[in-house]
């Protein structure tokens, strides 16, 4: 039914034939069943596991060089691999296995033409380019993700993380073959194959959604050139208003627990907002905390006249992530300023609100650009959250197509059935 040539195991195809034979694979995928699928899913978490060690060698030759290319620290950090981060992976890949095929869902409209009947169907995008910096493991998470949806995929990964991408893609494509799954449903482009990425993002007769995830120059270089959809990601520069009926504790958990997501920062708290009224003791507290667990803390013109030991801010922070152990604060007048600062210069992914007041917490949810909000809650990402709650690749503060957590079903569209009587 489908080719699993050892060529397509062993070597990279050109980037028209990936593309090409990812097309043919997404149609075969489309039409298995979802008990097949999830069989592969399955099979992909073991071979996974299996090859820990080699894929290990290989982020260790990425390490090793990106350190001699003076990489930087964040990056170095995202692609490191470990074996708690493959492990990772491998549960991810398991649950998974264990969902119901999301392409069987039927859901109801309403509305119905004369005489007829009808509904809705989840369906496969059909072929997903994943262009991502770093992050080896991600690949794999978009994988799992596309296979279960029976979407192929194509990897375009950095340059820093060549030998760790190949390894990963190598693997999973020996588990598709193992699965009985089309080899070609994930197509892997090296990064010496000339201008890749413009080439890739610009294929609208095979490509049907390109995400990029990255730093924010990586993520507006694929918008600028692609003429395949664009499905917009975002990490960090996420605000928090403090209002002074907000609990110290409450605020200070919330900006720490953000900062633990595992490896990347997607809803990292960067931008605190005060009210002036906030008690000057108060918010030394704060800063006294913060600065023990290793953040460096800055703040607007008015705070450092009044506050000396913090860092005066440049006019394009307020606009830019950090990505780091880094904070900035500034003064506001109350939630109307806030809200109008963070529809203006957050990432609009993920804004936080800290308040004891119901109409602040009515007039925050109701103003907020953002993807998605957060009031008196962590907006910490976990990419594999607790059961009950959908896997996700990452955050979307576009838009458009989908908003907001990029979970299965972001990767399906939308087909109308009308059926009438004759």
């Amino acid at each position: 039914m489908f080719s699993n040539s050892q060529d397509s195991l062993d070597s990279p195809a050109d980037l028209l034939t990936t593309l090409h034979r990812a097309y043919a694979a997404a149609g075969h995928l489309a039409a298995m069943k979802g008990g097949d699928r999830s069989r592969a899913l399955q099979v992909m978490a073991e071979v996974l596991k299996d090859q820990q060690d080699d894929i290990l060698e290989a982020n260790t030759l990425d390490l090793e060089a990106s350190r001699e290319m003076a990489v930087p620290d964040l990056v170095l950090e995202w692609l490191k691999l470990t074996p708690e981060r493959i492990e990772a992976v491998v549960k991810i890949l398991q649950r998974l296995s264990e969902l119901a095929d999301p392409t069987q869902q039927m859901l109801t409209i309403p509305y119905s033409l004369s005489h007829s009947q009808s509904y809705c169907q989840l369906m496969p995008l059909g072929v997903i380019a994943l262009v991502y910096e770093a992050f080896p493991e991600l690949g794999a998470i978009a994988a799992g993700l596309c296979i279960r949806t029976g979407n192929s995929i194509v990897l375009r990964g950095s340059s820093e993380a060549s030998n760790s991408n190949q390894a990963i893609a190598s693997t999973l494509k020996l588990a598709l073959q193992e699965a009985g799954l089309p080899t070609d449903a994930l197509g892997w482009i090296p990064t010496d194959q000339g201008d890749s990425i413009r080439e890739l993002v610009t294929q609208d007769a095979y490509v049907n959604l390109v995400i990029p995830y990255g730093r924010v120059s990586l993520v507006n270089q694929v918008i600028r050139q692609a003429t395949v959809p664009v499905l917009k990601t975002a990490i960090g520069n996420c605000y928090l208003y403090w209002s002074p009926s907000g609990s110290l504790d409450l605020a200070r958990s919330m900006i720490l627990d953000s900062h633990q997501s595992e490896p990347d920062p997607v809803n990292a708290i960067e931008k605190v907002l005060i009210s002036t009224h906030h008690d000057p003791n108060t918010l030394q507290a704060l800063w006294r905390s913060l600065r023990e667990k290793g953040f460096q803390l800055r703040g607007d013109a008015g705070l450092v006249a009044e506050f000396p030991d913090l860092v005066l801010t440049e006019d394009d922070e307020w606009q830019r992530p950090y990505l780091d152990n880094t904070i900035a604060f500034r003064a506001v007048s109350g939630l109307e300023e806030a809200i109008a600062l963070m529809n203006r210069y957050s990432s609009g992914h993920a804004d936080c609100l800290v308040t004891e007041s119901y109409q602040e917490s009515h007039q925050f949810a109701l103003h907020i650009n953002s993807a998605t909000t957060y009031i008196n809650a962590s907006p910490r990402f976990y990419r594999n959250p607790k059961q009950g709650s959908p896997i996700a690749l990452g955050m979307s503060n576009q838009k458009g197509h989908r908003r907001g957590l990029i979970t299965l079903e972001t990767l399906t569209t939308l087909k109308y059935v009308v059926q009438g009587s004759g």
